[in-house]
C-alpha cells in the first residue's frame, strides 16, 4: 500500500465517525476500522468527499495504513470495551507508536493503561473531548493527558481540528498519564453544576415570578447578551422557547422530570471526597439528578406539608435578582472545579495549567462561556490563586451579587422551591469567609466519643482530654 494515513479512528458510531471527518476535512489522511464492515463502508461512502479516507477491515490492515508513529484513535465505550481493543492493536504496534483514547474513561484506567503500555514502548494518551457530536465535527475542546513526546507529533493534528478562539487552539498538553481525562472529568462535574443552576433559575421565574417558558425564554436571550453568555445559556433559551407539536404545550412541560446521567459527574464527587476537596456545588447538582430519578420515593413523599406556592405579588427586579445569584453561584461551581483539578496534580504528579485549562474551554466544549476568559486572566496573572473567589474581577462581582442571592434563596425557601444549587453555593462562599466554624464542636465530639484528639489555637500539638475522669484532664496526644 504506497499510500500512508497520518492518523487512524477505530470505532465509527457518530463520535468517532465525526472526528474522522473533521480531520479528513483539515487535509489529514485518516484510516478507518470498525468491528462491524457497514460502518466503515458507510462513512467512506457518505462522507469519501470530505477528504482522503483509508478503509481498513481488520486489525492489521489498519494498522499496515497507517504511518510512523502510528497514531490510533480509539472511539469504543469505556471500561471492558477499550480494554479489549487495546488488547487487540497492542501487539501489533511498534515502540514509539501512539494509542489515544479519546473516550470518557475513568481517570485511574487511564493511568494504568499508560503505565502498562509504556512498558511495550507504547505511549498511550487519555484524552478528553468536549463538544458533543457536533463539537467532534466542527471543532472540539480537545485535552490530551500522555508523554510531552507523543504531543509532539499528535498535539498537532489534535490542535488542527480543536475550536478556535481569537485563532488560538482549544487544546493543550495537560499532562502526564491520566491528566486529560482527569481535567474531562471535571469538566463534566462543572458541566452538571452549571446545568443545575440554570435549571434551578428557571424554576424560580416560573414558580416565583409567575413567568411562561415562552418569556423565561426572552429572559434567558437576554442573559446571554451578557455576563452569562454561554453555550448553556443559549440552548436553555432555545429549550424553553420550543413547542411541542404533537400537544401544543411547552415543551418543558411534557418531558418528564427524571434528568439521567453517565457517570462522569458522579466519579468528580467520589473523587473530590477522595481528594478531601469540597466541591459541594458539584455534589448537590449530582444528587438533584438522582433525587428527580427517585420515582417511587418521589410519589410515596408527595403529600407532606409545605408552603403554599403563590407567585408573588411584585415580580418587578425578581429576574434581574436571579440573574445575580445564578451569576454568583456559576463562579462558586468553577472555583470548585479549579480547586479539584489543582488538587489533582499535586496529588498525581500533574503540572497543570489552571490559565491553559480555562482557555481551552472557552470554545468548543459544553461549557465554553464568555467568564471563561475572565478565569484565563485570573490565573495568567495568579497562578497559584488559591480560589477564583479572591481573584480581584469575580470577588468584586460575588460581593455586589450577594444581596439579590440571598433574596432569591429566602423566596425560595419561603415558597417551597428547592435551590440545592444557588443554596449550596452560598453556604460555601459563608463557609470560606467565616471567621469561626462549627467544626471545633465537631472535634469536641469525635474526642469524646472517639478520643480522636484536637489541636489548640494557643500552642501547637494534639491533645486529648480524659472526658471519664475527674476534673477531665488534658493531655498531649
Amino acid at each position: 500500500m504506497s499510500k500512508k494515513a497520518s492518523i487512524g479512528v477505530t470505532g465509527l458510531a457518530v463520535m468517532g465517525r465525526n472526528l474522522a471527518r473533521n480531520l479528513a476535512r483539515h487535509g489529514h489522511t485518516v484510516a478507518l476500522h470498525n468491528r462491524s464492515e457497514e460502518r466503515t463502508r458507510a462513512l467512506v461512502d457518505q462522507f469519501g468527499d470530505e477528504g482522503d479516507f483509508i478503509p481498513a477491515y481488520s486489525a492489521q490492515e489498519f494498522v499496515d495504513a497507517l504511518e510512523r508513529p502510528r497514531q490510533v484513535v480509539i472511539m469504543v465505550k469505556a471500561g471492558a470495551p477499550t480494554d479489549a481493543v487495546i488488547d487487540e492493536f497492542a501487539p501489533l504496534l511498534e515502540p514509539g507508536d501512539v494509542i489515544v483514547d479519546a473516550g470518557n474513561a475513568h481517570f485511574a484506567d487511564t493511568r494504568r493503561r499508560e503505565a502498562a503500555l509504556r512498558e511495550q514502548g507504547l505511549h498511550f494518551v487519555g484524552t478528553g473531548v468536549s463538544g458533543g457530536e457536533e463539537g467532534a465535527l466542527h471543532g472540539p475542546s480537545i485535552m490530551p493527558g500522555g508523554s510531552p513526546e507523543s504531543y509532539q507529533s499528535l498535539g498537532p493534528l489534535f490542535e488542527d481540528i480543536s475550536a478556535k478562539v481569537d485563532g488560538s487552539p482549544c487544546c493543550t498538553h495537560v499532562g502526564a498519564d491520566g491528566a486529560g481525562h482527569f481535567v474531562k472529568m471535571v469538566h463534566n462535574g462543572i458541566e452538571y453544576a452549571d446545568m443545575q443552576l440554570i435549571a434551578e433559575s428557571f424554576d424560580l421565574l416560573r414558580g416565583a415570578a409567575g413567568y411562561s417558558p415562552a418569556e423565561i425564554a426572552e429572559v434567558f436571550r437576554t442573559w446571554n447578551t451578557g455576563r452569562l453568555d454561554s453555550y448553556l445559556i443559549e440552548i436553555t433559551a432555545d429549550v424553553l422557547a420550543h413547542v411541542d407539536a404533537s400537544t401544543g404545550k411547552p415543551f418543558v412541560d411534557i418531558v418528564a422530570d427524571q434528568a439521567e446521567q453517565k457517570g462522569t459527574g458522579r466519579w468528580t464527587v467520589q473523587i473530590g471526597l477522595d481528594l478531601g476537596v469540597p466541591i459541594s456545588g458539584i455534589a448537590e447538582a449530582v444528587f438533584a439528578r438522582s433525587l428527580s430519578g427517585s420515582s417511587e420515593l418521589r410519589s410515596a413523599a408527595r403529600d407532606l406539608g409545605g408552603p403554599t406556592r403563590a407567585p408573588l405579588a411584585d415580580v418587578s427586579g425578581f429576574a434581574d435578582k436571579v440573574e445575580q445569584a445564578l451569576y454568583a453561584s456559576k463562579v462558586v461551581a468553577y472555583a470548585q472545579g479549579f480547586n479539584q483539578i489543582q488538587a489533582g496534580g499535586a496529588e498525581y504528579g500533574w503540572d497543570i495549567d489552571l490559565g491553559r485549562v480555562a482557555a481551552i474551554w472557552r470554545g468548543g466544549c459544553i461549557i465554553r462561556a464568555k467568564f471563561l476568559n475572565d478565569i484565563t486572566s485570573a490565573y495568567e496573572a495568579e497562578p497559584g490563586l488559591p480560589t477564583l473567589l479572591t481573584s480581584g474581577g469575580f470577588r468584586k462581582a460575588v460581593e455586589e451579587a450577594q444581596d439579590a442571592w440571598r433574596s432569591v434563596i429566602s423566596t425560595a425557601v419561603s415558597l417551597g422551591i428547592p435551590t440545592p444549587g444557588f443554596s449550596t453555593a452560598l453556604a460555601y462562599y459563608d463557609g470560606l469567609r467565616a471567621d469561626r466554624l462549627p467544626a471545633a464542636l465537631v472535634q469536641g465530639q469525635r474526642d469524646f466519643f472517639g478520643a480522636h484528639t484536637y489541636r489548640r489555637v494557643d500552642r501547637e500539638g494534639s491533645f486529648h482530654t480524659a472526658w471519664a475522669e475527674p476534673g477531665r484532664p488534658e493531655v498531649s496526644a
